[in-house]
């Protein structure tokens, strides 16, 4: 059997001071466990690949870590190594759209009431959140409002809106962030450096743009475009082995635009439509290329764009 670990599992951050781009979020975290003033559940909303799985579970690390409650768990201990893995037997991580129902979160109250195994908690992770039922989230309240000394939930969700406003005040909430696209871009860089691939610096800006706010996106586009082109990450590579359309285009059809021609831009949305290239994502990437010509034009400053250095 295979031990290759995917870059975005390689990379999975083992710190809060390692996640990219939520420093509102692992400040408060890390001063809260130094004060001792841990709250019995969290809530960790925002878009997906920003980071609310991976800070659920280090925040796990830092309450049960054998030297904690820690800002900065060892990794080393075995109730950090058990966490990591997802073998340990005082944190759950429980899929809420696989465990919907009332009878899920019955089971769930039932054990909480059981003081942990090995570490200092209990900790339940319950990942997108919001799919649990009505009935599921009333079974819930009970033990949310009083929970037993040794219990933390931690609840995850991309659609923060689905969840009742009687769970919301139970919990502290975070916001997790779209990543920047310049914290992608840096990270992407610091990982293929790291792993002695050579590159382009093209080929990663456009990785980080297609990202769009996820590195765990851009992760699995770099995994991607490496499997396609082997040693080295070339722009044409990962345009090519992600299905991209050619940036030129656009340049050539505002220039077409911007010259009255309506043959030259008929033409270049044939060669679009042929390309096989989504004509509503064309469009999209249109309107953010005269959006930055807008900008650079206005302001004559490029550093308000996300162009590579």
């Amino acid at each position: 059997m295979s031990s290759y670990l995917v870059i975005a599992r390689k990379w999975r951050p083992s710190l809060f001071e390692e996640i990219v781009g939520q420093a509102h979020v692992t400040r408060t975290l890390s001063n809260a466990v130094s004060s001792g003033r841990v709250a019995h559940a969290y809530l960790f909303s925002g878009p997906r690949g920003v980071g609310k799985t991976t800070a659920a579970r280090i925040l796990a690390k830092c309450l049960n870590c054998a030297e904690g409650p820690t800002p900065t768990p060892c990794n080393n201990c075995e109730s950090c190594k058990t966490i990591a893995s997802g073998s340990s037997v005082d944190v759950f991580e429980i899929d809420g759209a696989s465990n919907t129902g009332v009878d899920n979160v019955r089971e769930l109250r039932e054990s909480v009431r059981y003081v942990p195994t090995r570490g200092k908690y209990k900790i339940y992770i319950i990942d997108e959140v919001h799919m649990l039922s009505t009935a599921a989230f009333n079974a819930l309240l009970k033990t949310l409002e009083e929970p037993p000394p040794h219990a933390a939930f931690i609840f995850a969700t991309t659609e923060v809106h689905k969840i009742p406003a009687t769970i919301l005040s139970r919990c502290q909430r975070f916001d997790f962030k779209r990543i920047p696209f310049r914290d992608i871009y840096a990270h992407l860089k610091k990982i293929l450096t790291a792993e002695g691939v050579k590159f382009e610096d093209k080929a990663v800006y456009t990785l980080a743009r297609e990202a769009d706010g996820s590195l765990r996106d851009g992760q699995s586009l770099l995994e991607q475009s490496l499997a396609f082109g082997g040693a080295e990450l070339k722009d044409s590579d990962v345009i090519e082995a992600l299905g991209l359309m050619d940036r030129e285009m656009l340049f050539s059809l505002s220039e077409g635009m911007i010259s009255g021609s309506g043959s030259a831009c008929l033409n270049i949305v044939e060669k679009i439509y042929e390309f096989g290239y989504d004509l509503k994502r064309a469009l999209s990437d249109l309107l953010e290329h005269i959006r930055d010509l807008t900008v650079l034009k206005v302001t004559g400053n490029a550093e308000l764009l996300d162009l590579p250095d």
